[in-house]
């Protein structure tokens, strides 16, 4: 079980092995990563025997940004039929698992193999169950399944506090109806992803105040309005009626890098379509003022070294704040709903000299 098999959206495979081969040598785990563009997965090949399970347990991976899902194990080939007698004969050295998910990569190919998927996972589940490798137990490793193929199949093993949220990253949320954009689906993906969702009634609620800079038509809007906030929607672009019919939203015509709230307020959120160091720049600036408690602002890549530049960014957002003395949650992923950007996510705390005065 030496390699570490990460899921990834379609064509950021080298932004997988240049963000995990980093982590790799900063916990002194040898090894090599490697990816076929366009696979939507990657590998990290350890050259140590429990070089994969150092490096799970040495890295957080929510605080990964281009992985969507990871697990430790190899790969096996499959026969036609009695697949399952297969993988419980490759099984014996696993140990007992809480829980089993079937996966498959999130390309043309891998949608194909879903329904069988579906299908397997009720047999499987039943032979593993029979077979004492499956409790009902969340403390114990999660069973990853990731089909390459109805021949081949990756088994591997991750914590459940420690892995995706959702079978292959991949969330299951519904598009509200009265939503006025698609894009409202990222806000929501980035409250599940960065807010744990037993916080969500202390710092998601009616009694708050947001500004959606960008706004237009209203997506991101939507999310803070049907959570009973205030918001006031920066934007020269026309609002959704049914929105500006709530009552709760004030839409002013301005320009969202250059408006300042007159109070400050909980929640800024930002999907404006610029460069990604100006919308850095903005974050840095919202928070470091005093402007907003919270904020989520999604951040444009460009088409080459993406990862670098990400980096690049949140290093500089990092050092502003340590410039102005006051401690930032920063957060960053690419998230599902994402295309060519990476949603950050940050979150004003005390201030250090504040602190340091009492």
């Amino acid at each position: 079980m030496n390699t570490l098999f990460m899921h990834c959206r379609p064509g950021f495979e080298g932004e997988v092995c240049s963000e995990i081969a980093e982590h790799a040598a900063r916990l002194n785990v040898s090894g090599y990563a490697k990816a076929k563009t366009g696979s939507a997965c990657a590998e990290f090949v350890c050259t140590e025997e429990d070089g994969a399970q150092r490096l799970m347990h040495g890295q957080r991976f929510a605080e990964l940004i281009f992985p969507r899902q990871w697990a430790r194990g190899v790969f096996i080939d499959l026969p036609e039929t009695d697949r399952i007698s297969v993988i419980l004969t490759h099984l014996r050295d696993f140990p007992v698992c809480g829980s089993v998910w079937l996966e498959m990569v999130d390309t043309n190919d891998g949608k194909e193999l879903s329904n069988f998927c579906k299908k397997f996972e009720v047999h499987l589940r039943k032979a593993l169950l029979g077979a004492g490798k499956l409790v009902d137990d969340p403390s114990k490793p999660r069973l990853l399944l990731t089909f390459k193929s109805g021949r081949e199949v990756f088994m591997g093993l991750a914590e459940s506090n420690n892995s995706a949220m959702w079978p292959m990253g991949i969330p299951r949320l519904k598009f509200p109806r009265d939503a006025p954009s698609r894009s409202t689906l990222k806000l929501e993906e980035a409250w599940h992803h960065f807010i744990p969702r037993d916080q969500w009634d202390e710092r998601l609620h009616g009694d708050m105040t947001g500004v959606d800079l960008g706004a237009a038509p209203g997506g991101w809007t939507w999310q803070l309005v049907n959570r009973g906030m205030l918001v006031t929607a920066i934007d020269n672009g026309p609002m959704a009626e049914s929105l500006m019919d709530t009552g709760l939203v004030q839409h002013l015509m301005a320009d969202g890098f250059t408006f300042v709230p007159k109070q400050p307020v909980d929640w800024m959120v930002c999907d404006i379509v610029e460069k990604p160091a100006r919308n850095a720049a903005l974050l840095e600036t919202w928070i470091g003022e005093g402007y907003c408690r919270e904020a989520v602002v999604n951040l444009k890549l460009p088409m080459k070294q993406r990862y670098a530049e990400v980096k690049r960014l949140l290093e500089r957002i990092e050092e502003g704040f340590k410039a102005r003395g006051i401690r930032v949650e920063i957060g960053c992923k690419q998230l599902y709903h994402d295309r060519e950007e990476v949603t950050c996510h940050l979150r004003r705390l005390v201030d250090v000299k504040k602190t340091k005065a009492r």
